[in-house]
């Protein structure tokens, strides 16, 4: 990060900055990223070589809204973003990918961001 304008990001934008200058996602072991909002949590799987993201799963769509319907307890965001890590695994073997490359996104690993790793693990995801 050499660039004037970094004084002026939030942490957490510097904190993603770092961490992408590290990884990156290629054809053979793309990119799982991960972003959490106030309200939702968005997982994408994404080829940095080509430039376009191959699967991606969301608690905004309808398919998942009404799987934690009868996920309701007391972690419900927890349990959204677990779904979500699920759901964008599933998506990612349909094209065939098995192993990833995990990006926290500048979070760090604890709550949903490691709900949807665990998801993504046990649904065969390679980290």
């Amino acid at each position: 990060m050499r660039y004037q304008y970094k004084k002026s990001l939030s942490p957490r934008k510097r904190r993603h900055l770092r961490v992408r200058a590290r990884l990156s996602g290629t054809a053979e072991r793309p990119r799982l990223n991960v972003f959490r909002s106030n309200q939702h949590t968005y997982a994408q799987i994404i080829d940095d070589t080509a430039g376009h993201t191959i699967a991606a799963a969301s608690t905004l769509e309808p398919a998942i809204r009404e799987q934690f319907k009868a996920a309701e307890n007391g972690h419900r965001r927890v349990d959204e973003a677990s779904i979500v890590g699920r759901i964008v695994a599933e998506r990612a073997r349909e094209h065939g990918i098995t192993s990833v490359v995990f990006d926290r996104g500048g979070y760090k690993f604890h709550g949903r961001v490691k709900a949807v790793a665990e998801a993504a693990r046990e649904a065969g995801l390679e980290f």
